[in-house]
C-alpha cells in the first residue's frame, strides 16, 4: 500500500518490543506512519502521553517515514484529518480479536474511508503486553527482553516511584 498514509494507534504505556514490530512492519508498508497514543478513559497509566510520545521517539530514531503524536479523541476523526487510508492493529492472540473487530467495524462506521488492517504479532511476542512489563519491573524482574535499552530506566524509575 505504498503512497498511502497509516495509522497505528495504541496505548504504548510503555512501549514494547512487540509494539515496536508491528511499527517497523507498518513503516515497510507505508509510505507513513503516524503513530498515535491514544487516550483510553479505562486505563490508568503509568506514564504522561508526551512521556509515552518521547519513549517511542528514542525506539524509533532511524525511522525516517514514521512520526509520533498523541491524540485524545476518535480515532476515526484522527484519521480523516491526517488523510490516513489504514489503522494497522497488532493481534497476539484469539482473545484481541474480538475487541480490535469491533472496534475496526466501529472505525469503519465513523470514517467510511479507512481500513483497519490486522498483523499478527511474532512468536516470540506473543505473549508480551505494557501490563506485563510493568508487573515484572515493579517486582524487580528483568525487563530487557521486553522494551528497548534507551527507554529501560524510564520505565523501572517510573515503576519504583508508583510502587
Amino acid at each position: 500500500m505504498k503512497n498511502s498514509i497509516a495509522i497505528c494507534p495504541g496505548s504504548f504505556d510503555p512501549v514494547t518490543y512487540g509494539h515496536l514490530d508491528i511499527i517497523c512492519r507498518a513503516a515497510n508498508m507505508f509510505d507513513k506512519v503516524i503513530v498515535v497514543v491514544a487516550s483510553n478513559k479505562n486505563k490508568t497509566n503509568s506514564f504522561t502521553p508526551a512521556e509515552r510520545v518521547g519513549m517511542i521517539k528514542k525506539c524509533i530514531p532511524d525511522l525516517d517515514n514514521v512520526e509520533v503524536e498523541s491524540y485524545d479523541g476518535l480515532l476515526a476523526d484522527f484519521a480523516a484529518q491526517k488523510g490516513a487510508k489504514a489503522i494497522i492493529k497488532g493481534l497476539r492472540a484469539m482473545s484481541d480479536f474480538e475487541y480490535e473487530f469491533q472496534m475496526a467495524l466501529t472505525n469503519k462506521k465513523l470514517n467510511p474511508n479507512v481500513e483497519t488492517l490486522f498483523l499478527t504479532t511474532s512468536a516470540q511476542n506473543m505473549y508480551l503486553s505494557s501490563s506485563m512489563v510493568k508487573q515484572i519491573a515493579a517486582m524487580g524482574g528483568d525487563i530487557s527482553s521486553f522494551v528497548p535499552e534507551v527507554i529501560r530506566q524510564d520505565i523501572l524509575e517510573r515503576i519504583k516511584t508508583n510502587k
